[in-house]
């Protein structure tokens, strides 16, 4: 098996998904499930139980993506990098509504954004020759 960009990050970003969905528990204790406000993990980033969740869903998506092929990991870091890219931006637009179910803050969308633009750099631009050669065979 050759190691590839695409499942290099996404078994790093599935492994660092998963860590923050565990640690996101130790800090919402008492919040509601779809709180619009949530505890502070790292002190910085919001988080309710279910922003928690979704993290260990996407976390499982990469770490699996990057553990089980090339193809497999481009797809799950284009199309989370797009659903990280949708949320970085709609996310400025609804933290301080009702329809901020993530109990999401400015921190969350900066990372949400800045973890779009890796998923999605690396799944647009590499294995590109690897791919297509996959799809042939």
């Amino acid at each position: 098996m050759k190691s590839s960009p695409n499942r290099i990050v996404a078994t790093i970003f599935g492994a660092v998904y998963l860590l923050v969905g565990l640690l996101g528990f130790f800090v919402t204790s008492g919040v509601g499930f779809v709180a619009t406000h949530g505890g502070l993990l790292l002190g910085i980033f919001e988080v309710n139980p279910l922003h928690n969740v979704a993290h260990l869903i996407i976390g499982a998506a990469l770490l699996i993506a990057g553990l089980t092929s090339v193809i497999a990991a481009k797809t799950v870091d284009i199309v989370i990098g797009a659903a990280y890219l949708l949320l970085g931006i709609v996310g400025f637009f609804i933290a301080n509504t009702p329809a901020n179910v993530l109990a999401l803050n400015t921190p969350d969308h900066f990372l949400h954004l800045a973890s779009a633009l890796v998923l999605l750099a690396v799944g647009l631009s590499t294995d590109r020759s690897q791919s297509r050669s996959a799809a042939v065979a």
